[in-house]
């Protein structure tokens, strides 16, 4: 049963929508080393504190939306995260160029690197986030374990020592008891991190864990420990001053997860009992407190089906996800950040947080659901957001006309919606869902819309695996079937008679040739006949499908991709794209084809042959552009089902490509070190 929040009777105040701040500021300029939406959404508390701001970008980012907004922009490199926005002595420099008294890192690149932090305050620039002592104590997965034990909290069992090789990983998985989840000591993002159930899983994962460290943090050393069934992924935010004050912020559960990153959050969580909470809370602060910890930051934890609560890390650091809690709670945690890295107490103690309604948050990417999500980039031809207002927020770093980069996170938007109760919140998000347009790239907007409208999320029924558990195979047009199909019939026939008005009133047609409105239409929807009867016109419309009866309403015009609606006064929207000579409408995380024909076109529709697909069973495709880190089979080898024939390394994941079925390897087509492109060949069998 969904639990819903204790709500006082008036709205919280929404930091997007605070009043500027009278005084003098915390600092007079701040140069916000990060790029994207972080970027952007730091700027926004800056300029409403009336503190100035300084960019850095690197060649990729020189017309980015954050380089625009900020107040001085400094370049600091090439394109490579590693040649411009991970330069310490770059941004030190930009520090100094500009006179920025300050620096917020946001989250990602040097956010959690205790070297940035000291070499900042050897040049006298104040670091907007933790001291390093406790970046350093926090940012190492191993000495924080063994730090929360000392404090007191609850952790999973398992070996917190470096792990030599595979072999000694798979003597400790024994020991500990499969299934085990094999991590990076210093990993994060979900990079480093395999879940193993038998011992040549321990040994792969061992490797491509070790690996993934090695390229993304420079680092490979691993870990061990036990892998919670049925887990629930759930933080506590923590903000604390460096007085000795520190209070938590409630939950997130982010128990929604592919490949162990996050696709959507919420505050709070719809599983915890008061009890429950109030524990995590206390011990997350113990914790903050045994490293003397100020400024925001989050320490996660794994729950089991009954709420039985273990650490996971703490990040020192402001969260993706953070937004959420800034709309149950009405605080800005920027603004708190660089008011307590200026030195100011808290200007509240614990029993004054309150929790008031509820918040989601749905990451919005350019990558591809229908092809296993892998990455996008490209230009953004088109971008239109949902109207902002009390119970819609969208954070982005991008703009119509703008580039989704190859060098970095593909996020798009972060796109969060507020409610009296989760319902409400849930409801809010699939309308704003409906009414994020993104064309130019693909995105998984639809992979979005249809968790939103899964029962089992509805339900509050979530763990880690939910993903994996109930879009098994990937995710495809089978997952996305109309919420309501007369609908979708119904604004299909409404569409194609606002065309034929159109046609109808083009002047200078010969006589004799005037267009006739047939009142009967058959609307193939998914190639499956809809009969519809439509009357009216202008923008009100009578329509009868299978007996049912409804009003629709709309001003749509030929041309635009969102049809916004009333059917039955209910108001709806949905896109609308073009496909061949009909649409594909997108609505309340359903998807159909529809193609409106007379009914002696759907008589003759029927008789036609469907297309096959090309079979490509016997070739290995690359599935994502990358690199080809290596191949494990030869020509004329024999492989089983299962093994392991390539991995394709891509935005420093590594993507082991596996036999579906037993088969003898015939050519190979490409060699280790080859840069692949989606669907290029990678080796054929006989």
């Amino acid at each position: 049963m969904k639990k819903k929040a204790t709500a006082r009777p008036t709205p919280a105040k929404k930091p997007a929508a605070a009043p500027a701040v009278a005084g003098k500021p915390p600092f007079s300029k701040i140069l916000i080393a990060n790029r994207g939406e972080i970027a952007c959404r730091v700027m926004r508390t800056c300029r409403r504190l009336g503190i100035k701001t300084v960019a850095v970008y690197s060649d990729a980012d020189a017309d980015a939306l954050h380089v625009r907004e900020a107040d001085e922009k400094v370049w600091i490199g090439k394109a490579a995260s590693a040649e411009s926005y991970l330069l310490v002595d770059r941004i030190v420099e930009a520090c100094r160029k500009t006179g920025a008294e300050a620096v917020h890192p946001g989250y990602g690149f040097l956010s959690e690197k205790r070297e940035f932090q000291e070499a900042l305050a050897k040049a006298g620039i104040v670091f907007i986030g933790p001291d390093a002592h406790a970046i350093h104590a926090m940012g190492d997965k191993i000495e924080s374990k063994k730090l929360a034990l000392k404090a007191g909290v609850s952790t999973v069992p398992g070996h917190l020592e470096a792990i030599p090789g595979p072999e000694e990983a798979v003597k400790i998985a024994r020991k500990i008891g499969y299934p085990v989840m094999i991590k990076a000591s210093a990993g994060g993002g979900g990079k480093g991190m395999r879940i193993a159930f038998v011992d040549g899983e321990c040994r792969e994962g061992f490797v491509s864990a070790s690996n993934e460290a090695r390229a993304s943090f420079a680092d490979d050393r691993v870990f061990i420990e036990k892998y919670v069934e049925e887990p629930r992924h759930i933080e506590i935010q923590l903000i604390a001053d460096g007085h000795g004050n520190c209070v938590y912020l409630w939950e997130r559960e982010c128990s929604i997860q592919r490949r162990h990153q996050k696709v959507i959050e919420e505050a709070p969580s719809p599983f915890l009992d008061a009890r429950t909470r109030k524990a995590m809370g206390e011990q997350a602060v113990a914790l903050a407190k045994a490293v003397k910890y100020k400024s925001a930051g989050t320490v996660e934890f794994i729950v089991d089906k009954n709420r039985k609560f273990y650490f996971l890390e703490m990040n020192t650091r402001l969260q993706v996800e953070h937004p959420v809690t800034e709309l149950i709670t009405g605080l800005d945690l920027v603004e708190q950040m660089i008011r307590v890295a200026a030195g100011a107490k808290l200007p509240f103690a614990q029993k004054d947080v309150k929790l008031e309604g509820w918040a989601i948050e749905a990451r919005v990417y350019a990558e591809d659901p229908f092809r296993n999500f892998l990455p996008s980039t490209g230009r953004l031809v088109k971008y239109r957001e949902p109207a902002p207002g009390p119970d819609v927020r969208v954070d982005t770093g991008v703009y119509e006309g703008g580039e989704i980069s190859m060098f970095y996170d593909p996020m798009i938007a972060k796109l969060c919606t507020y409610g009296k109760d989760r319902d409400s919140a849930i409801e809010r998000m699939r309308r704003a869902l409906d009414e994020f347009h993104v064309r130019g790239v693909s995105h998984n907007v639809p992979f979005l819309a249809a968790l939103m409208a899964h029962p089992r999320f509805v339900a509050g029924r979530l763990t880690t695996n939910f993903i994996a558990e109930e879009f098994k195979g990937g995710f495809g047009a089978a997952h996305l079937p109309p919420r309501d199909p007369a609908v979708l019939a119904g604004i299909a026939a409404v569409l194609d008679r606002v065309q034929t008005q159109r046609a109808a009133q083009t002047p200078g047609r010969l006589a004799g040739h005037v267009g006739i409105v047939d009142d009967r239409r058959v609307v193939m929807l998914n190639r499956e006949p809809v009969a519809v009867a439509i009357a009216g016109g202008g923008s009100d419309f009578l329509i009868e499908v299978g007996g049912r009866k409804m009003e629709i309403e709309t001003d749509w015009s030929p041309g635009d991709p969102l049809v916004r609606a009333k059917v039955d006064v209910m108001p709806i929207v949905v896109q609308a794209d073009p496909a061949g000579a009909g649409w594909l409408l997108s609505h309340a995380g359903g998807r159909a084809e529809a193609l409106v024909l007379s009914p002696r076109q759907a008589e003759l529709y029927a008789l036609m042959p469907v297309k096959a697909a090309p079979d490509t069973s016997k070739f290995l495709l690359s599935p994502m552009p990358g690199l080809l880190a290596s191949v494990a089979v030869s020509e004329g080898q024999d492989v089983k089902a299962g093994e392991a024939l390539a991995v394709v390394e891509a935005m420093k994941m590594e993507n082991v490509l596996r036999a579906t079925r037993d088969g003898t390897v015939k050519t190979l087509h490409a060699k280790p070190g080859d840069s692949l492109r989606v669907d290029q060949k990678i080796l054929e069998f006989a």
